[in-house]
């Protein structure tokens, strides 16, 4: 037996499961495909966690396609983000043609057109899809920090902030509650509370507020608000026992990387949050593929990795896996890194020093193998990546240069006017279409204010020795204090905030959701 029988022969075995699993494509020995040799991923081991990575233009973007219509297939619903668009077409069967009968002949597939049932979204409605909204206060104050790009000491004084409206039964819906409640404390007349919730400046307050501002003018607002996204919705089956894909439309926000990378991260801290411990279930309740990963961490706060890390390692637990997609694997922190057990690694290119660190350091992640990865990852094609994923017992499978298959959906965007049609017959689209503006912080203060002014209007000016006395036996308080002793809106608050303090709890991330 040849060294490449033995290799053939190693491959086949390590990729041979019991149990269902996606297949990735064909093992490439001295640069022909092998069909005798599948590469697969256990369905099992897909909530361990995966990285996808390469250059642009290697093929990442069809290889989560090639992933997320099989496990659709299997019954497990998807998340996509699509940041560049090109992705909607997951949604219609793909067109045959010379160059897909080619691959499917090279690495042993029976390729027929199908595609999955999809759902489409849109940040707060900015582009096609049914928008998907939070409320301020769902969304947290750690994760709000990492869009307003605060530091460790700002993004403290934001806790202390939200703790305050929490307390107070002030709910922050949308950014002018936000603002709301910071113009009360950083007015003369609340100087007393900012003092009673810590010491949070007001210097520093002016900062988060000047960043809200910002915020807002560059178009966040429409991604803050009613109604909020259930995230339940995402983990839907279709009658026939398919997974539905999810696909948050991200081409119009491009210029926001930081706002849609993070917002990303709360649908998966709402998750944890929600869902229960299941262990390790025989398939993933969802799989959610994190696009350009690498801005989720770009200037992130020790803590805010700390969270990343935390919630990684945990959700899988809950019967989730996560796939992030980036360039390299330097793009993803060490701590998180060491979480993902499946690695699908397309080409890089070494055309700088810089370029041939970051291969050199991609390289010394993968396990031992009978490949020059040096070689292999800067020769490989377009389609073809270095795979190592875990196998059922947990073990990580050996070394694999894959020829991947071809997508069985349309390997091309759908028209915009075939998705605006589905979108508008979603059976999601009446809960989430239309933007609700309730009564909430902004609202209460308002009418608190409205009440407390005129009290002070109507009562009897005191002589001048009373209220010299006043002045020394009762220091100034502040506004919030003022609503607080009003007799017209105490009970209102008090019961307000008590009813609050029990429904809202807060995760690892600080995100918090209402009970259902």
């Amino acid at each position: 037996m040849t060294e490449q029988d033995d290799t053939i022969a190693t491959i086949t075995a390590g990729y041979t499961f019991t149990g269902p699993a996606v297949e990735l494509g064909a093992a490439v020995v001295a640069g022909t495909a092998h069909p005798r040799a599948q590469v697969r991923v256990p369905l099992g081991v897909l909530n361990r966690h995966g990285l996808v990575a390469g250059a642009t233009g290697t093929g990442k973007t069809k290889t989560l396609q090639l992933i997320a219509e099989q496990l659709s297939a299997q019954g497990v619903p998807v998340f996509l983000a699509d940041v560049k668009g090109d992705l909607s077409g997951i949604s219609a069967p793909g067109e045959p043609g010379e160059r897909v009968a080619a691959r499917a002949a090279e690495v042993g597939q029976d390729w027929q057109p199908a595609g999955c049932p999809a759902e489409f979204y849109a940040l707060g409605g900015i582009g096609p899809g049914v928008p998907i909204r939070a409320t301020i206060t769902d969304f947290g104050p750690t994760l709000l920090a990492k869009v307003l790009d605060l530091n460790e000491t700002q993004e403290s004084s934001l806790g202390l902030i939200f703790h305050f409206a929490d307390e107070r039964g002030l709910e922050l819906v949308d950014l002018k509650d936000l603002r709301a409640v910071i113009q009360y404390l950083t007015d003369d007349q609340g100087k007393a509370e900012l003092k009673r919730i810590g010491g949070l400046s007001a210097a520093t307050a002016g900062v988060i507020l000047r960043a809200l501002i910002t915020l807002e003018n560059n178009g966040g607002a429409a991604f803050f608000g009613e109604p909020a996204f259930d995230t339940a919705d995402l983990l839907r089956t279709t009658p026939d026992g398919y997974g539905v894909v999810s696909l948050l439309e991200l081409a119009a926000v491009q210029d926001k990387p930081q706002l849609f990378s993070t917002f990303l991260m709360w649908l998966l801290a709402d998750l944890f949050h929600d869902l229960p411990e299941v262990g390790d279930p025989d398939r993933p309740r969802l799989v959610f593929f994190f696009d350009e990963a690498h801005l989720l961490f770009s200037g992130a706060s020790k803590a805010f990795s700390t969270a990343i890390t935390q919630t990684v390692r945990l959700i899988r637990s809950k019967g989730i896996g996560i796939f992030f997609v980036t360039q390299t694997p330097r793009d993803v922190p060490a701590d998180v890194l060491s979480q993902l057990g499946n690695r699908v690694q397309h080409a890089l290119r070494a055309f700088t020093p810089e370029d041939a660190k970051a291969l050199k350091a991609t390289v010394s992640t993968f396990p031992r193998s009978p490949y020059d990865l040096d070689q292999v990852l800067t020769q490989a094609g377009t389609g073809e990546a270095v795979v190592t994923v875990l196998g059922e017992k947990g073990a990580p499978t050996p070394v694999a240069w894959t020829r991947l298959r071809a997508p069985r959906s349309l390997m091309a965007p759908i028209p915009e006017e075939a998705m605006r049609t589905a979108v508008a017959n979603s059976p999601l689209f009446p809960a989430y279409g239309v933007a609700v503006d309730r009564e909430s912080a902004f609202e209460k203060l308002t009418a608190v204010q409205a009440q407390v002014r005129p009290e002070e209007a109507q009562a009897p000016a005191p002589d001048e020795p009373a209220r010299g006395r006043a002045r020394e036996e009762k220091p100034k308080t502040g506004m919030v204090e003022q609503m607080m002793g009003n007799s017209a809106v105490k009970s209102m608050l008090r019961s307000m905030g008590t009813q609050i303090g029990r429904e809202i709890t807060r995760s690892l991330f600080g995100t918090a959701r209402r009970k259902r």
